[in-house]
């Protein structure tokens, strides 16, 4: 650990979704790469000990780290640029995650539906685009791979958003639609969900069912059998969450994938993946 990183002891085993659990064995290392990178960058970006202009300083310290080969003043940032190194993936994924997260140090609030899409676009697509490229995908796939990564983000901005609000100052519910519901944002502190934010749940799942649509096509443009399946079994996942956070209320129930899920949901993507 460097100076400049400040972990916060989560690690791939508390992450809602499976990191590089569906990933061929010569890639998983260049997975968890990222998801290292990643992991760190996120750390800075939500400790609520740093002010905004240090947690900026610092992601650009991981920009700095990752374009310069000689620069080994971050720990967490090595292994993803000697990644870049050898698989020749452009560092791009990497770097429009910092931007969301640079983001997130100075934006709490996001006005409308297409704000909230924008920052999706920076901290949840690059994470699909880059484990894409390493399996030689590129842009064809982006469309549906952008629709189901943006999905998740969301779904886990619905899943998270007493925390986010009690515990960051962050609502990502975009604010014209708590409006037009009627409910605000001292309705994130209450102990159960109100029915205008119950309503403008609802508002942001019927947004977010066509996206988990469009990213149900992305198995179909993936050869790689275990990717395949992967991409499946993430998009089914998807559709699981959707339905949980149309029938629980996540102020005060548990908004997740139970063990029992999970396994049906990996039992079903792998099906589906050959549909």
């Amino acid at each position: 650990m460097s100076d400049i990183e400040t972990p916060s002891g989560k690690n791939e085993e508390t992450e809602n979704f499976p990191v590089a659990r569906f990933v061929r064995a010569t890639l998983q290392p260049h997975v968890m790469a990222f998801y290292t990178f990643a992991r760190a960058a996120d750390d800075i970006s939500d400790n609520p000990l740093l002010e905004p202009e240090d947690k900026i300083k610092r992601l650009d310290a991981f920009a700095t780290a990752l374009l310069d080969k000689n620069d080994n003043s971050i720990l967490s940032v090595i292994p993803l640029r000697e990644s870049l190194q050898k698989t020749k993936v452009t560092a791009q994924h990497a770097l429009d995650l910092l931007t969301a997260f640079k983001r997130d140090a100075t934006k709490l609030r996001y006005e409308n539906w297409d704000e909230l899409l924008d920052y999706c676009r920076y901290s949840a697509s690059p994470v699909g685009r880059h484990v894409l490229a390493l399996h030689g995908i590129g842009k064809e796939a982006w469309e549906s791979n952008d629709a189901l990564c943006s999905a998740l983000q969301i779904a886990n901005h619905l899943q998270d958003c007493a925390d986010d609000y009690r515990e960051l100052n962050r609502v990502y519910i975009p604010l014209d639609i708590m409006k037009d519901c009627g409910a605000q944002e001292g309705d994130l502190a209450a102990p159960k969900t109100s029915p205008a934010l119950r309503q403008t749940i609802d508002n942001m799942l019927e947004k977010l069912h066509p996206m988990i649509k469009k990213g149900s096509k992305l198995p179909t443009h993936i050869p790689d059998t275990l990717l395949k399946i992967d991409t499946s079994v993430i998009s089914v996942i998807a559709q699981y969450l959707e339905d949980i956070l149309r029938e629980r209320d996540p102020l005060c129930d548990t908004v997740k994938l139970s063990k029992t899920k999970k396994l049906r949901a990996v039992l079903v993507g792998a099906v589906k993946a050959y549909l």
